[in-house]
């Protein structure tokens, strides 16, 4: 029997291929005996989810493995070995919520998960004491309690968070099998020519700094990444851009972005901090310090999530506005480029 083990961010992904000489056996006492610290009742959850399959198809809790049979598992964040979380009572923008999970909108500059130099103040704690009454879901990291993904520290927008098991795993498996719709407004450097498209690249670590991630369109390194981007507002020396997630790598619309030329606008990681594109005036560089001001963090926010719901089975989809940071700098941004067709026709 030949075992493999990905892990992700927020998911881990088992693939079993079966002993020729296996007997037939139902498929969660199969897999209490090769999965660590899983019990039988998590399981089932996960082959109710769909989070299990057999041959690349769902099935159903009665089944029995057999021989050379290729077991496919998705788990939600594989257990983590730290320490506790505080709660901490916060504010949390939360634009949805049934028995099963939530959606919020998170502002910039909030992290969301405990890390070195945030084990407080972050997200995680504030939905640790929004939780409290809540039981500890089964395999769910003490750390990340209800997380099924995370966006950056100072990008802001719509977050899903799980409140039971069966939830976690069913929204696990859509985020693993690329099945839920994202969509992100970014505000770039330049007009990307053409003006839509996809950027595939591999997203791996940076050799050259610890912090950063780079695009490797070989994909000689990395892990895949696949975004697809359409300018929906051009104007002169930045652009407000869609971009939808086919992948959810680490930095992966920084990373693309940098990668195509076009940084998203204040992003002091990727080089969008600085002038990229314009005119070499001292003029334009207040304006653009002014911009700096007006947007000090990276131009990114996550707009829009749609998924199905893991125990109606129904879509569900969810907007927000930009916040305002982003709205006010896109406003100085249109009246510069509203000023410069004035002079031009004067």
């Amino acid at each position: 029997m030949l075992n493999e083990i990905i892990t992700d961010e927020y998911f881990e992904h088992q693939s079993i291929l079966v002993d020729p000489a296996q007997q037939a056996l139902r498929i969660d006492k199969f897999l209490m005996e090769r999965i660590a610290k899983v019990s039988r009742n998590r399981i089932q959850n996960l082959i109710r989810s769909g989070s299990v399959r057999v041959n690349d198809r769902e099935i159903k809790p009665n089944y029995k493995v057999k021989g050379k049979d290729q077991i496919s598992i998705v788990l939600p964040y594989p257990p983590f070995e730290g320490e506790s979380v505080v709660p901490e009572e916060m504010p949390l923008n939360i634009i949805y919520e049934d028995e099963d999970l939530l959606v919020l909108n998170k502002p910039a500059g909030l992290v969301v998960h405990p890390g070195v130099g945030h084990r407080s103040g972050t997200l995680v704690n504030g939905l640790a004491y929004y939780f409290r009454d809540l039981p500890l879901m089964e395999g769910n990291a003490p750390d990340r309690p209800g997380l099924v993904h995370r966006i950056d520290k100072n990008t802001s927008g719509l977050m899903l968070i799980a409140k039971t098991d069966f939830a976690l795993t069913h929204l696990a498996k859509q985020f693993f099998y690329h099945t839920i719709e994202r969509t992100y407004y970014a505000l770039v450097w330049g007009e990307p020519d053409p003006p839509s498209g996809a950027v595939n690249a591999h997203i791996g670590r940076d050799p050259r700094h610890r912090k950063k991630f780079a695009a490797y369109p070989d994909g000689e390194t990395g892990k895949w990444a696949v975004t697809h981007f359409r300018v929906l507002e051009p104007l002169y020396y930045v652009s407000l851009v869609q971009c939808n997630l086919e992948t959810g790598r680490t930095h992966q619309i920084r990373v693309h972005l940098e990668h195509l030329g076009h940084p998203l606008f204040n992003d002091e990681r990727y080089g969008g901090d600085r002038i990229v594109k314009g005119t070499i005036f001292s003029k334009y560089k207040s304006f653009v310090e002014r911009c700096f001001e007006s947007l000090p963090r990276h131009g990114l926010h996550a707009k829009s999530l749609g998924f199905e719901h893991p125990r109606s089975g129904k879509w569900l989809s969810f907007d927000s506005e930009l916040p305002e940071d982003m709205a006010t700098t896109l406003d100085l941004w249109r009246n510069y480029v509203q000023g410069k067709k004035l002079k031009k026709e004067g």
